[in-house]
């Protein structure tokens, strides 16, 4: 059997006064057909990213409208972990190609899981499958009689051929395909309904939700960080695309100008990345000696609230990433409003409007100057922080990707009507989201 993440309830009422009326109003009324259908999502990992903390918020809120929804993951060995992060940078764009034994060891545990799903079934009338790691589920499951979704959440623009050859293929077998982006689209995918859904954040979620500066303060001293320092924070995996190093070098060319300034460098070991390790030896080795520099990982305690308290006090935020799919740490800053230097790759420009949260830059010393610019004049930092979180209040929280789905959900259901289902009781108030 596939496991199952053991998840909180949420309701849909708690959002009013905070995310726009019109998107909670609208979700009322588009899930009135969907009620009673049964949804699955699929992935990797129940920590460690984005894609979790997404499925942690969006799962709970299907429920309360009445779409029974369950989030499963996958099972897979050490060796197996290792191939799919092969993948996911191959179809990022990295070189060299999968070995045949890899493929075989892919294709092995992909069998194994897609056992366990056809014996799990549960009678799902949508599946999402989220990113490389299970895609190749919907081709190797076809006695399950579902309308099947994969969310792609990498930059797949300019994937390595070798590794685009092989997952293609399997592709077919999906009803739908959604990207964050339309650049990130791979040539000749095989899914002819494609859907751009930009992710969201969750502003009730623990890493979201406001908390007292003394509060805030006190978690960091807690961890070692010294409030009354200026504060430069990177909040990602440990990952090279991430450019961890990058933020080093950066933030070693701006330490003569503000002697105090500390660099937080706080990320996630998941069990689906095991070259995170490698690149947390890395860092740890590139700062050794330098007391102002803190490398805070989920593996010494350092969690949401940790996290969240880091973007609230810190004087600038980074996310200095190569490659990016959208990089959900910059809308969680920007809800907090501070402000953020960020790398002009991916989704974080749409987050990063001109005028409006921060800065973009394109190398290490684009990001010095970025980062020394808004510590020395902290009257522009703030508002450009404050513009950042009306554009998140706006474009990128939870109801609205909500909305995204529940709308996919219906045309698919148009295109190929549910099988009668038992209407399931809802516990939010139809009033209530109606603004009545």
């Amino acid at each position: 059997m596939l496991d199952v993440v053991d998840i909180g309830k949420r309701s849909l009422a708690t959002y009013r006064g905070i995310a726009p009326d019109e998107i909670l109003d609208e979700l009322h009324w588009l899930s009135e057909d969907l009620r009673g259908a049964r949804c699955m999502h699929l992935s990797s990992t129940p920590y460690g990213g984005g894609v979790s903390e997404i499925l942690r918020s969006l799962v709970p809120l299907y429920n309360d409208l009445g779409i029974v929804t369950d989030w499963k993951l996958i099972h897979g060995d050490d060796t197996f972990f290792q191939v799919t992060k092969r993948i996911h940078n191959g179809l990022q764009g990295a070189p060299g190609e999968l070995t045949e034994r890899e493929k075989a060891t892919y294709l092995a545990n992909a069998q194994l899981n897609a056992h366990r799903l056809v014996t799990n079934s549960e009678n799902y009338d949508f599946v999402f499958v989220h990113d490389p790691q299970p895609a190749v589920l919907a081709a190797l499951s076809p006695h399950l009689d579902a309308r099947w979704i994969w969310r792609c959440h990498i930059d797949t623009s300019h994937p390595n051929p070798t590794f685009w050859d092989f997952l293609s293929p399997y592709l077919h077998a999906y009803d739908a395909a959604i990207f964050t982006m339309r650049e990130f689209i791979p040539p000749q995918l095989p899914i002819s309904d494609v859907r751009i859904y930009p992710p969201a954040i969750d502003p009730l979620s623990p890493k979201n939700h406001p908390l007292p500066e003394a509060l805030a303060r006190d978690v960091l001293e807690w961890i070692g960080i010294r409030t009354h320092r200026p504060l430069v924070t990177q909040v990602s995996r440990f990952d090279r695309w991430k450019d961890p190093l990058g933020v080093v070098r950066a933030y070693q060319r701006v330490r003569p100008h503000v002697p105090d300034l500390q660099l937080a460098l706080a990320g996630s070991l998941a069990m689906d990345d095991p070259e995170g390790w490698d690149v947390y030896e890395e860092l740890r080795a590139a700062t050794a000696g330098d007391s102002l520099i803190h490398i805070l990982t989920n593996l010494v305690g350092v969690g949401n609230i940790e996290v969240n308290a880091l973007q609230a006090v810190s004087d600038v935020v980074v996310q200095k990433s190569l490659r990016e799919g959208f990089g959900l740490v910059v809308a969680e800053t920007l809800w907090k409003s501070t402000p953020v230097v960020g790398g002009r790759v991916g989704g974080i420009p749409m987050q990063l409007p001109e005028g409006t949260g921060g800065a973009l830059v394109d190398t290490v010393e684009e990001c010095a100057e970025a980062m020394l610019h808004l510590l020395r004049r902290p009257d522009e930092a703030h508002l450009l922080g404050a513009r950042g979180h009306e554009h998140v209040r706006q474009h990128l929280l939870m109801p609205r990707l909500l909305v995204d789905h529940l709308r996919l959900l219906k045309h698919l259901a148009a295109v190929r009507p549910l099988p009668p289902r038992g209407i399931v009781p809802v516990s939010f108030n139809p009033a209530s989201l109606q603004g009545v």
